[in-house]
């Protein structure tokens, strides 16, 4: 009877749990410790169970010395690494040995300490550059008007890259704290497009392209937030326009109202199509990362923070729809948003 309660106690815990006999023989495992070690194991001897030697070193202590030991067990699931803070302890003649999932909270910690690293890493820089200027300009070219004009002129530069990196950080933060409250407005996808791209016309002409916009439907209403919306398409299109070629044409697509398996909802699609260089297979999917870019290079002399991507993505997720990338090296780069439409179109 009271190895039965033993067993029910076990299954109505929600983490991995084993429950060890004083002859080391398994006890007890519930349903989250069986998706860990496999199911059948009751009665099976511990150590050909759990196997890593800091965890099974950890039960011998606490079948010696009775004190608590806390340990880690990292589980191979697939292609990833689930790490376990493990706490194993007496209960009378038994050893209770539990399992707490530490992937997450490790993997933000770490995300955190990235992030910290980066900002750090992008205005040291410019920082640098500045004090730099300040102090020839307080110095050996105080009296020397051409080396001041030009010293300034870069000064500016970089405090406008400063400026830049601050702003996108504020916007990532904004878009990050709204990104579960979905939005309710109608959009009209037909109006926005132009206003976007009539907006970033003086670019387009800096760098000698063409920005074609071809609307094939009569209706794109989407549930959306303008403001937001305006950002990604902008920050898509002007991507598409330093990168995409100098005297070549960006086309935006407008397609509407077909239904997207992987959404599940009716959708609008639009797309940014460029004819520049292309990105390699292997950057694909790390395009939406904070910070990561293909050539950082040539990304900081064309203004970029490697945020502008990592901004869209938050956003289009908070409008529940979907973004893809396609390119190839010497083809050109174009970019779909999937957008669900609205109730009331």
């Amino acid at each position: 009877m009271i190895a039965e309660n033993i067993v029910l106690l076990v299954d109505a815990i929600p983490i991995p749990i084993i429950v060890i006999g004083q002859n080391d023989r398994i006890k007890a495992i519930n349903g989250p410790g069986e998706s860990i070690f496999g199911p059948h194991l009751t009665g099976r001897p511990h150590v050909s169970v759990v196997r890593q030697p800091a965890l099974v070193s950890a039960i011998a202590k606490v079948r010696a010395q009775g004190d608590r030991q806390v340990t880690r067990y990292v589980n191979r699931d697939g292609a990833t690494d689930i790490r376990y803070r493990v706490a194993v302890a007496a209960a009378g003649q038994d050893i209770v040995v539990t399992f707490e999932d530490q992937t997450a909270s490790e993997e933000a910690g770490q995300m955190r300490r990235d992030f910290v690293a980066n900002v750090s890493h992008e205005l040291r820089t410019p920082l640098t550059a500045l004090l730099g200027f300040i102090e020839t300009l307080g110095g050996a070219a105080r009296d020397d008007p051409a080396a001041r004009d030009r010293f300034l002129e870069i000064m500016a530069h970089e405090a406008n890259r400063m400026t830049r990196l601050v702003d996108d950080l504020l916007s990532l933060s904004r878009v990050e704290e709204d990104e579960r409250v979905r939005p309710k407005e109608d959009v009209d996808l037909r109006a926005l497009l132009p206003s976007v791209i009539k907006g970033l016309e003086p670019q387009a002409k800096a760098a000698e392209v063409t920005v074609a916009l071809d609307i094939q439907v009569p209706d794109a209403m989407v549930a959306g937030d303008a403001g937001q919306l305006v950002q990604v398409f902008a920050n898509i299109v002007e991507n598409a326009i330093k990168y995409g070629a100098s005297g070549k044409q960006v086309k935006v697509t407008l397609v509407g109202r077909t239904v997207d398996a992987r959404l599940r909802a009716e959708v609008v699609e639009i797309s940014v199509a460029d004819q520049g260089e292309g990105i390699a297979s292997h950057h694909i999917a790390r395009l939406t990362e904070r910070f990561y870019r293909v050539d950082s290079h040539r990304s900081r002399q064309v203004g970029g923070t490697g945020l502008g991507l990592a901004i869209v993505k938050h956003i289009i997720n908070r409008h529940r729809g979907r973004m893809q990338i396609e390119s190839e090296e010497g083809q050109g780069t174009k970019i779909s948003v999937f957008l669900p439409t609205s109730q009331l179109s």
